[in-house]
């Protein structure tokens, strides 16, 4: 059974999940602001590490253009947490959403039957409504510069 791609227009389902300090991270909180949910099937894989260091390269552009950025990932809390000290990650959130199992990537209709999610990257607009989705090859890297783009007023 094929997951339905959340629609670009959709309200986007609220969750909370634990970052890698074991925080929560509530979607609804952000209202208010952009969110960019950054998606990466595993952690622990060198094109999921470069598209979290790209997340963390640019935490001063997203916050120019009033946008909250995080990555997510099935991966559990200590997971992420030991990941994220590896790959020198200080500011940039990422979230475990690792129970129930891939819950929020099964939300947005990209958790893979293999049980991890796209890699993708969507967006969600001040007041909590998808504004943009695009799932990539779970072996290319997010071009960066894209979302940027579309995040400039």
């Amino acid at each position: 059974m094929e997951n339905k791609v959340i629609g670009v227009g959709k309200k986007a389902k609220d969750f909370i999940l634990r970052d890698q300090k074991g925080q929560e991270f509530i979607l609804s909180e952000g209202q208010g602001k952009k969110v960019l949910l950054s998606f990466h099937p595993l952690a622990w894989t060198p094109i999921c590490a470069n598209q979290m260091k790209d997340l963390e390269k640019n935490r001063k552009i997203f916050e120019r253009y009033n946008t909250l950025a995080v990555g997510l990932s099935v991966d559990s809390v200590p997971c992420k947490a030991a990941w994220v000290k590896s790959l020198k990650i200080h500011y940039t959130r990422m979230l475990a959403d690792f129970w129930p199992h891939g819950a929020v990537a099964k939300s947005m209709g990209i958790l893979r039957p293999e049980g991890f999610s796209e890699r993708a990257n969507i967006i969600i607009d001040e007041k909590g409504r998808v504004s943009f989705v695009k799932i990539y090859p779970v072996k290319e890297l997010p071009d960066i510069r894209e979302i940027i783009q579309i995040l400039m007023p």
